[in-house]
């Protein structure tokens, strides 16, 4: 696991950008209190997801206007049509922990 930051640092329609100790940078949103972490670059093209708008439980990339779901990866329209790997996220002791073995697309 690994640690991102602590929960009072990630207020509710935020996100963050995790670089270290991850294969490919990953974005961690929370969505009105619900924590999502999926692979911060949007499938369509090199976008970062995390500089994306959220809207529920969903993010709008910021280039191109694909959306993705953040419980599944999804993507719900185009341009995207590859889905984005999940991660589990979980808080212990007051940090959001980052599990880094990936859920894949389906």
């Amino acid at each position: 696991m690994i640690t991102v930051c602590r929960l009072e640092d990630l207020p509710p329609g935020e996100s963050v950008r995790i670089t270290e100790g991850v294969p490919a940078p990953v974005a961690v949103f929370n969505a009105d209190g619900t924590l999502y972490a999926i692979d911060d670059t949007c499938t369509h093209q090199d976008a970062s997801l995390s500089d994306g708008f959220l809207e529920g439980c969903f993010v709008e990339c910021p280039l191109h206007e694909a959306f993705f779901d953040l419980r599944t990866g999804r993507p719900t329209c185009p341009p995207a049509k590859r889905s984005v790997r999940t991660y589990e996220v979980s808080v212990v002791d007051g940090s959001i922990q980052l599990h880094v073995s990936v859920v894949e697309p389906v």
